[in-house]
């Protein structure tokens, strides 16, 4: 605990005992229980992966399955995935006040959470919703693949003063990230995936996406070049022979 602060203004003497800080050691981070199903734990990698595939200029934390400690008295929530802006992990991140989001540690809430909705029991539109008001967590996203809870597979929530207002549009203008429901192959599995996406509703590629266009940008130049070769030898040029430039 931090030693006892005086304020004092002439007369008036103001003494403030400070908040002690929960001992880490005594958090539970990690319970080595894990429930989650297939679907879910490959949609929460895809929502992860992408982001790091492609958010390289500024710090950031996207994370499946992390519990966040929002408030001393209260155990962790663990949401599906969230995204926090502008933090750093830890170097030490084995030690164990690192291993889990310590809101007072990292001095915010994340900006982000999703949850993936599998069945009924979740709360998702109920207690926890209520949890990340409560937290300010920016905004949250519902993904209900199978329409477990509502006729809607995707709803997205903004914190408006001190409450959600579901929004109408999935682009998230602060933070400069859409969401958007997208049919295709992720690693090897055709499905309807949750994917993040830019101002124009087009998906932010993952890794592997990513390597394939490359790939066939390599290949559309060397089919290029040789079709220049070809047709510089049809006209008795000899491309080797020509002045580099």
């Amino acid at each position: 605990m931090v030693n006892q602060l005086t304020i004092s203004d002439d007369e008036v003497a103001i003494s403030v005992e400070e908040i002690p800080i929960p001992d880490a050691s005594q958090l539970i981070t990690e319970d080595d229980t894990p429930v989650d199903n297939l679907p879910s734990e490959k949609q929460q990698r895809l929502l992860t992966s992408c982001l790091y595939s492609n958010l390289r200029d500024h710090p950031f934390l996207a994370a499946a399955n992390v519990g966040i400690y929002h408030t001393v008295s209260e155990p962790a929530i663990v949401p599906d995935v969230f995204v926090s802006f502008n933090v750093q992990i830890a170097e030490a991140w084995w030690e164990k006040p690192n291993r889990c989001y310590l809101t007072w540690m990292f001095g915010k809430p994340p900006e982000i959470v999703i949850e993936v909705v599998s069945n009924k029991v979740g709360h998702e539109l109920g207690r926890k919703l209520d949890a990340y008001e409560q937290m300010r967590v920016s905004y949250y996203a519902v993904y209900d693949p199978t329409l477990q809870l509502s006729g809607a597979p995707l709803r997205i929530f903004e914190l408006r003063g001190i409450h959600y207002l579901e929004m109408e549009t999935t682009w998230l203008e602060p933070v400069r990230l859409g969401l958007t429901l997208w049919q295709g192959e992720f690693e090897g599995r055709v499905d309807s995936w949750l994917r993040w996406c830019d101002a124009n509703g087009t998906v932010l590629p993952t890794g592997d996406e990513k390597a394939e266009q490359e790939r066939q940008r390599a290949e559309q130049e060397r089919q290029r070049a040789e079709r220049l070769e070809a047709f510089l030898r049809s006209q008795g040029m000899d491309p080797d022979q020509l002045p580099q430039p």
